[in-house]
């Protein structure tokens, strides 16, 4: 079989996809995967077929938008770059590289133009999800910013708040996406994100079901299969620095703000603060050093991008952003876990992680030196979380995840 996999956004969208496209490849299909290229080395180091779709400048110019990160302004952003501005040219690729009666979609949650090939051809797509998120639900809501989701919020109310983002998201995206379905003789589609967003045939979870129980209320073709959990430990060794800096002393606390962010002055200030003030060391994640003083004390190490797998297993606890990767990383490692959640995803991840009595949140407003050495500490020397870390280690399953993944997506040549 052929597989077209597309794959928008950041390292933490891109990652799973190169690891699913990966093991489709070692159960022997051809895997073509469409992304950035930025990420051109990476998709190839596996041997994958590497199709651009967009420019490096453009990733680098939406890693330092200084709306990427707000909990309103950033997903307005990102929607109007990936879905609307992204839409044609993903779509032309797609067209061009898709054989009838051969090939199978795998969309990542940003593609939109995948569904419209689906129909307008019925080329077999399955619609990819890497956090629980993209799942509305009236029983069990996820938890967004700026929305009252929680149980106690009547579901009318729920219901009306989804209904004004899906008319915020048919005006961002709606004239381009029935533009271009016009062309293609299809009708025009309403309320994008509330049905039709979705593969009628098959919508992944890449996670597992402890981490988000299904709902009644989710699309009935929904399947949950677990964390893919790839990264480029395969590919890459820890740097002989780092290993030496994890051997010199006590596991060391790690920060990680989010591989695209370039405003984290104030997250690695109170990173480098709670380290000193718990006697701690710590290892600092960026690929962008400007965010980082010029001068590090000795116990404080900061590394550009090192496998997650690789590390953190060496290492006491991770201080994140709320990314699913990162949190499904953090969970296999069997860290506790303090989340500052700033946009997108991060919220309902950083609840789910609670709630699994992992870890605790601090917003952004909270987060200075001192209320993360004291949130750190607490959790360091609680017994429970230390337990509640061990025990979801033993349900991780990365082989597990990634057969039933591709079972899943290989049966759509039947369907």
């Amino acid at each position: 079989m052929r597989f077209l996999i597309s794959a928008l956004g950041s390292y933490g969208d891109v990652f799973p996809m190169v690891g699913l496209g990966s093991a489709l490849r070692s159960r022997g299909h051809q895997v073509t995967l469409v992304t950035n290229p930025h990420f051109q080395a990476i998709v190839e180091s596996v041997g994958l077929e590497f199709l651009p779709v967009g420019t490096t400048e453009e990733y680098d110019e939406l890693t330092r938008h200084p709306d990427l990160w707000h909990p309103m302004k950033g997903p307005i952003l990102v929607v109007g770059k990936s879905f609307s501005k992204s839409l044609r040219e993903l779509y032309d690729i797609i067209a061009a590289n898709t054989k009838a009666g051969e090939t199978i979609l795998v969309a990542h949650c940003l593609d939109l133009a995948s569904r419209i090939h689906h129909d307008k051809f019925g080329t077999p797509l399955a619609s990819v999800h890497f956090a629980p998120i993209a799942l509305r639900s009236f029983h069990q809501s996820p938890q967004m910013f700026g929305m009252l989701m929680q149980n106690w919020v009547p579901r009318s109310l729920r219901r009306f708040q989804f209904w004004l983002a899906d008319k915020m998201v048919d005006y961002l995206v709606g004239s381009e996406l029935n533009g271009l379905r016009g062309e293609l003789g299809l009708p025009p589609v309403r309320r994008v994100m509330h049905e039709w967003y979705f593969s009628p045939k098959l919508v992944l979870g890449l996670f597992p079901k402890w981490f988000a129980p299904p709902q009644p209320d989710w699309p009935p073709q929904t399947q949950l299969t677990g964390f893919p959990l790839w990264d480029q430990s395969g590919q890459e060794e820890l740097q002989p620095e780092v290993q030496d800096f994890l051997q010199s002393g006590s596991p060391p606390i790690v920060f990680a703000p989010g591989s695209a962010m370039t405003a984290g002055e104030k997250f690695f200030a109170a990173a480098i603060e709670a380290c000193q003030r718990l006697d701690r060391r710590g290892i600092l994640l960026t690929k962008y050093p400007e965010q980082l003083p010029t001068e590090l004390p000795p116990t404080i190490k900061h590394c550009h991008f090192v496998p997650m797998s690789s590390l953190l297993p060496q290492c006491a606890a991770l201080v994140h952003h709320g990314g699913i990767g990162t949190c499904a990383q953090g969970l296999a490692a069997g860290l506790p876990h303090i989340v500052m959640p700033m946009a997108y995803d991060q919220l309902d991840n950083a609840m789910r992680l609670k709630n699994l009595g992992v870890a605790d949140i601090l917003r952004p407003k909270r987060f200075t030196g001192e209320n993360l050495g004291s949130a750190l500490s607490r959790l360091l020397h609680d017994p429970d979380v230390q337990s509640r870390c061990s025990h979801w280690v033993q349900e991780i399953d990365v082989p597990a995840t990634m057969s039933a993944t591709c079972e899943a997506l290989e049966s759509l040549s039947a369907a």
